[in-house]
């Protein structure tokens, strides 16, 4: 098989390289986008696969603080994965990969990886495994009236611009983002590729509206940005640090004018449906969200924490990260959380996919142990490890944006 070199790129490849990437993706390259890619894009965390002067294949981090089960953990979002179709099954994502992940572990960067799957097939091999889904609430606005007993609060509903809005958006996000595993911190760089809006990224739509929520005492408690297209309200984000504020918005949302349907992308224990006095009137279609990979399992699984005391000896498999292989003891109480190897005798038989999956407290153990993924190797190892696991709320991730962003 023939060597490729992989380095990272210069700032000054930039433009080659992001062409190289949406060739792969079927997609013409727009300066736009290019301006918006390039702020936040990090050329030293940027891998390149050349075949002579050609610049083949690449990859991206941004790193990140992804919210865990009452912690938080440093994670490399991992996005623009791309190989050109001339030099597919040449094993270059392979080697893309593990000289990312080789670098992550070595020079103790982030130990968690994330990225949004373009294809559910390509990235389990690699340790990924699927730790939050999302809903999308497709809703007839006809007949999604809120209970008489859903309280809104006596705040109100403003309409600003973007520049206007943005300051507030950044303050709520920054509050809401800590309570739910799976969002991520966003500074400066990446609210501007998130807030993105150049007219092709619209599908059609129109440019984004942004509706601010106010309580009675003037406090800013929530926001949604949304684009209508034709009689369908999308809503792109939502946000909220109090119960009343998620109702006023759904309220304002479900009353717009010239409207009868919604679509949005939520968690998949999303609250909406509860509030209405038709639960019916909102269609729910769940689908993996975030892939998770853990690329030094000891540093991951000691920066969440867990539900109840739990103490459990893993037999972890890991064929692409050998490092993480071996016997471990995780013991966890309240804010002690221990993870030594040990030569005891295991309790549960399972690879570090299986832990990626089961890290954010959505997929449990006890759903992978029963797809044939986890081995209980003692009675009643696979309940108690689930269940410490498990977070009080399914995790989620709000992603999206203009150009395919962690």
């Amino acid at each position: 098989m023939t060597s490729y070199p992989l380095r990272s790129i210069d700032a000054h490849e930039f433009e080659t390289w992001a062409r190289m990437i949406t060739t792969t993706y079927g997609q013409d390259w727009r300066d736009g986008a290019l301006r918006s890619a390039q702020t936040s894009i990090e050329p030293e965390r940027t891998t390149a696969a050349f075949d002579g002067g050609q610049l083949i294949g690449g990859m991206s981090i941004y790193g990140r603080l992804l919210t865990v089960p009452d912690g938080y953990v440093p994670v490399a979002g991992v996005t623009l994965v791309a190989v050109l179709p001339t030099h597919r099954r040449r094993g270059l994502l392979t080697a893309m990969m593990r000289r990312q992940f080789t670098q992550l572990y070595e020079s103790g960067g982030e130990p968690v990886a994330a990225l949004n799957a373009a294809e559910a097939t390509i990235y389990g091999r690699f340790g990924y495994g699927i730790a939050s889904h999302l809903a999308l609430l497709e809703g007839d606005t006809r007949f999604m009236a809120l209970r008489p007993d859903v309280e809104a609060g006596d705040g109100s509903i403003r309409l600003l611009d973007a520049e206007a809005a943005r300051p507030l958006l950044e303050k709520v996000y920054d509050t809401a983002r800590r309570d739910t595993a799976g969002w991520v911190d966003r500074t400066d760089k990446y609210w501007t590729a998130r807030l993105y809006d150049a007219e092709h990224v619209r599908g059609g739509g129109t440019a984004l509206r942004f509706a601010v929520h106010t309580d009675a005492a003037g406090a800013v408690r929530g926001y949604v940005f949304y684009r209508s297209a034709g009689a369908t309200v999308r809503v792109v984000e939502l946000a909220a640090t109090t119960r009343g504020s998620y109702a006023a918005l759904w309220r304002y949302l479900i009353e717009l004018d010239g409207h009868d349907h919604v679509s949005y992308e939520g968690a998949t224990d999303e609250v909406l449906p509860h509030l209405l006095r038709d639960p019916r009137s909102v269609r729910r279609t769940v689908v993996d969200n975030l892939w998770v990979r853990l690329v030094d399992v000891g540093r991951a699984l000691t920066a969440r924490r867990y539900a109840g005391l739990v103490e459990v000896v893993f037999q972890v498999e890991d064929e692409f990260c050998g490092w993480n292989a071996g016997r471990y003891r995780l013991c966890a109480d309240g804010d002690r959380v221990d993870w030594q190897p040990t030569r005891d005798r295991a309790e549960l038989r399972l690879s570090a996919t299986e832990l990626g999956a089961a890290y954010l407290g959505g997929t449990t153990l006890a759903e992978l142990a029963a797809a044939g993924l986890v081995e209980e190797l003692r009675p009643g190892a696979v309940a108690a490890a689930s269940r410490a696991f498990r977070a009080d709320r399914d995790p989620f991730h709000p992603s999206g944006g203009a150009f395919p962003a962690f």
